[in-house]
């Protein structure tokens, strides 16, 4: 139970950090997105089911402030948490590297759906700028955060989970 109060405590921070702070911050128009760190993260620790929750929160979240059509991010968000819940089994301790690779990915791929979706839809057809202006610099700054914001996590969840395998030791089966 601690650990889903932190988890929404961490999804909350880390919305109000990239919709303010960072956001006004940033030397271009854009922000990292902390949000999609938390989803990417919890899936790839804990897997499909937990990074489909996450995520479907920190979609909701955009969605409930910013998002012009609701569900939008939310779904986004969802797919996001499934698709890297996949690689839940292929988790090692303490490793940054495949996280990074998988928040880079699924920040180039998250940007790629928002521009089909909401900006070559309406005509507008210059993604050599949406690229360079967008997506690049937020997939720098996201991956920089990665390494903060994954360890954050890594740091809520092993806790949690040592503690959880303690209350299933049983003192009458043999492990």
């Amino acid at each position: 139970m601690m650990r889903k109060f932190l988890l929404a405590l961490l999804l909350w921070v880390s919305f109000l950090l990239q919709t303010t702070i960072f956001k006004n911050l940033s030397f271009t128009n854009v922000a990292p997105n902390l949000l999609l760190i938390v989803t990417v993260s919890c899936a790839y620790m804990r897997g499909r089911k937990e990074g489909m929750v996450v995520g479907f929160f920190a979609g909701l979240l955009i969605d409930l402030f910013y998002g012009a059509f609701f569900g939008y991010y939310a779904l986004l968000y969802v797919l996001i948490g499934f698709a890297v819940g996949s690689f839940w089994d292929v988790f090692f301790d303490k490793d940054i590297k495949m996280p990074l690779l998988l928040v880079g990915i699924t920040d180039f791929a998250l940007n790629l759906i928002i521009y089909a979706t909401r900006f070559l839809v309406r005509g507008r057809l210059r993604f050599d700028l949406y690229m360079i202006e967008i997506i690049l610099p937020e997939i720098v700054f996201t991956m920089i955060l990665t390494l903060i914001v994954y360890r954050i996590v890594y740091a809520i969840n092993h806790r949690f989970e040592d503690r959880s395998k303690e209350g299933r030791h049983s003192l009458w089966a043999k492990e």
